[in-house]
């Protein structure tokens, strides 16, 4: 029985590497076997892969489409069938206890298919129409968990978050200015006049709406 380290290449299988450049009575001296002057005998030519000679190579030729969605979810499916058997809640720890799932996903999905008697309370992070049907049919109930969190659902709640900020740091300046409480200038602003009293949006011309809006001396 032959063992990993004691593999061999059969014989002649394997060849000694031509030394080329190393004098006349080689064959393979001056030119090095590529001949005289010209692309082939110039070196960085001609040896990348996808190189056709010059013209317009495959991977250019062929059109390109689609895209790769950076917020894209992907969900692992589990069938309702998989979850006869099963008792009390059933979320995504309890799946992956049961083997069911990796839990190396975004969430759990379940899908319609098999055969459910048992009710269980299902607590995962989307259901199918399918699959909710067959869950309460057989006594039980669904409960969606919020969909995770993308990067960019994040960085727009964290935008969002900030300039709310930036509102309430400009109405506490403009009722330090106008001697009143905070309250009384942001009673009489709407939620468009909030969106542009952001630190982005500081000119006259909204120092002039709050003014009118609030109607109190800010001089």
């Amino acid at each position: 029985m032959s063992t990993l380290h004691g593999l061999k290449a059969p014989k002649g299988a394997n060849h000694t590497r031509k030394r080329v450049g190393r004098g006349q009575g080689s064959g393979l001296g001056k030119t090095a076997g590529r001949g005289g002057k010209g692309q082939k005998a110039r070196t960085g030519n001609m040896r990348f892969e996808g190189f056709e000679g010059g013209q317009m190579p495959l991977q250019r030729r062929l059109p390109k489409f689609g895209f790769f969605n950076l917020f894209r979810r992907e969900f692992e499916e589990v069938k309702a069938g998989d979850l006869e058997g099963l008792t009390g809640l059933v979320d995504p720890a309890a799946l992956k206890a049961a083997g069911l799932v990796n839990g190396n996903q975004d969430g759990v999905v379940i899908l319609a298919g098999g055969e459910l008697k048992s009710a269980v309370q299902v607590k995962v992070h989307r259901v199918t129409a399918g699959a909710r049907a067959a869950i309460e049919k057989a006594g039980g109930s669904v409960e969606l968990i919020p969909a995770p969190t993308t990067l960019g659902a994040k960085q727009k709640a964290e935008k969002i978050e900030a300039n709310d900020e930036d509102v309430q740091d400009q109405i506490k300046r403009l009722a330090a200015r106008a001697r009143t409480s905070e309250q009384a200038i942001s009673g009489r602003l709407d939620a468009d006049q909030k969106a542009r009293l952001t630190a982005q949006a500081r000119d006259r011309r909204i120092i002039d709406m709050i003014r009118a809006a609030a109607r109190v001396n800010f001089e």
